[in-house]
């Protein structure tokens, strides 16, 4: 055990325990902490959940347990975000991590990176358990679940926007009655699948009615066939809340037929697939018009058919009827008779009426009628003084207001004249500045220019004839034809090679082999460089002595040495 902690320093070497060591408690700890994360750098571990606990930390704690044993684990907060499956008690699971120690309770832990299910069967009992809750809750009660419209305008489709799943809806309901479709696209697996659905769906329910963006009549959450694992993102307990809360109507269409997630018995209507969920949404427009043309006909046929048959049943009833005549008669003897009587009432009621008058009139003499009028009169009086110290309070007010008005308008023009003339002033200096730029333009874009021409100037020289002779080339003529190749120089007599300082006459040699007759001397011409022209002359291609080229002032073609 000494060897694993070597390199330890003793804290003391005496005592009465001889040559060996002592450790502080934080070495021992250290040593002890970097043994075991040495030895158990990355591990799986299965075993069975115990004791979840999530502090507000965000970071996550449980146990790993078998029969025998128990291992603390631990999850932080990036890393539990991360996972796929969340640990519940009970759960069966293999964790994978890296083993450390945590010296302050002397304890060591796992800190798990990844955890997966220990196989199907931990799945499949770890769903039933959470089926059971969520349905003790009344999650999955039918008496909860909403009738689907039977012709949404709007329909809202929670699904990922790549795969196949997509089109067909589209295309079914395309094919039966085309309706506008919203699509929230999100995760349809992984570990980003539970949060985006649950986020789509509470989206769609907060869209406003009447606002610029429509809000759908319908909800589909749909994906394709797959294993449980890739299903599993549907079976967490943020999707089935988010389906269950849903104030609109959901149609949920998960896998295949033989699929069943738990989002299936929370939504108010399960389809076996994509396609299945777009024919419950809406009917066909065909057969919709086909049975609407066939209830107007049937209409049709009623509306003649009551109309026959009131018709019969009011001839019937006409005939049980007695004449006319028979119905009016006594009607019209009693209006004869009352007839008769009213001349006689006229009269009575008139005397009444006139006696009823000469009593109240009786008291009613000039004198009161001048009085009420006079009353009457000096109260239209004093009413219209009243309206008149209300018109000119009225008009008092109103001057005064004008008045404020006024002054703040004065204010408001002093304000605004200023602000132009500010203005002015800015706009003054920079037509001063635009000027000056102005005028300095043609200088620099005269020196510019210049500039260039200097620098094209001196790359002309630098290409030039006389430059590029400079530099060790040289040009081969026989008589006035440019010399190009070795066979030319061969069949000529005497050449003629310019250099940079002049020309020199030459003799050409044989072919190579020294049998032939010696060349015979020619006497060199001096030759003046030629000037240099003032257009930079095309480059010409010729061999130096040991490799080069350069242009030949005076035929402007190409040359080669042999």
């Amino acid at each position: 055990m000494s060897e694993l902690f070597e390199d330890a320093e003793p804290a003391n070497t005496g005592g009465p325990q001889g040559n060996r060591p002592e450790f502080t408690v934080s070495e021992l700890s250290g040593a002890v902490k970097r043994v075991i994360e040495g030895e158990f750098g990355l591990v799986r571990v299965r075993g069975e959940v115990g004791r979840v606990s999530r502090p507000a930390s965000g970071h996550l704690y449980f146990d790993l347990k078998d029969d025998r044993s128990v291992i603390a684990a631990i999850s932080w907060k990036g890393q539990a975000a991360r996972l796929q499956v969340r640990p519940e008690e009970g759960m069966e699971v293999v964790a994978t991590g890296r083993m450390t120690t945590f010296p302050g309770q002397s304890k060591y832990q796992l800190i798990v990176e990844d955890i997966a299910p220990a196989g199907a069967g931990a799945l499949m009992a770890m769903l039933e358990r959470r089926r059971a809750a969520l349905q003790a809750e009344g999650l999955f009660d039918a008496d909860r679940k909403r009738a689907i419209p039977y012709l949404p305008a709007v329909i809202g489709v929670v699904t990922s926007p790549s795969g196949a799943v997509i089109r067909d809806i589209l295309h079914r309901l395309r094919d039966r009655f085309p309706r506008h479709v919203l699509i929230w696209p999100v995760a349809v697996q992984g570990e980003k699948c539970a949060a985006e659905v649950a986020a789509a769906i509470r989206g769609f329910n907060a869209i406003a009615p009447g606002g610029p963006v429509p809000r759908p009549d319908l909800l589909i959450v749909a994906r394709g066939g797959g294993s449980l694992e890739d299903l599993w993102g549907f079976n967490e307990e943020i999707v089935v809340r988010a389906a269950a809360e849903s104030a609109i109507p959901l149609i949920s269409a998960v896998g295949h037929e033989t699929d069943t997630t738990l989002i299936d018995h929370a939504a108010d209507r399960r389809a076996p697939t994509p396609t299945a969920a777009a024919e419950m949404a809406v009917p066909v427009r065909i057969e919709l018009l086909a049975t609407l043309d066939g209830q107007g006909a049937r209409l049709s046929r009623a509306v003649v058919q009551g109309m026959a048959l009131r018709g019969q049943r009011l001839r019937d009833l006409a005939r049980a009827l007695p004449r006319p005549e028979a119905l009016t008669q006594g009607a019209a003897q009693r209006y004869d008779l009352w007839t008769g009587r009213l001349g006689g009432a006229l009269a009575l009621a008139a005397s009444a009426k006139r006696a009823a008058l000469d009593r109240v009139a009786a008291p009613m003499r000039p004198r009161l009628l001048l009085d009420m009028v006079a009353r009457r009169g000096e109260r239209l009086a004093e009413r219209g003084r009243a309206l008149d110290q209300a018109q000119a309070r009225r008009r008092e007010r109103q001057a005064e207001r004008l008045g404020v008005l006024s002054a703040r308008l004065e204010t408001g023009f002093a304000g605004l004249f200023r602000q132009m003339d500010m203005r002015l002033r800015e706009d003054r200096i920079r037509l001063q500045d635009f000027g000056a730029r102005l005028d300095r333009a043609p200088q620099d874009r005269l020196a510019l220019l210049s500039q260039r021409l200097d620098t094209l100037d001196r790359m002309r020289q630098t290409l030039g004839h006389t430059e590029t002779l400079r530099r060790g080339f040289a040009v081969v003529r026989f008589g006035d034809a440019v010399v190009t190749s070795r066979a030319q120089a061969a069949g000529a007599g005497a050449l003629e090679i310019e250099f940079h300082d002049g020309r020199l006459a030459v003799v050409a040699g044989g072919s190579g082999g020294g049998g032939g007759a010696p060349p015979s001397p020619v006497k060199p011409s001096p030759i003046k460089p030629a000037p240099p022209k003032p257009a930079p002359p095309k480059p010409a291609r010729s061999t130096r002595s040991g490799s080069g080229a350069g242009p030949d002032p005076e035929a402007g073609s190409q040359g080669s040495l042999f």
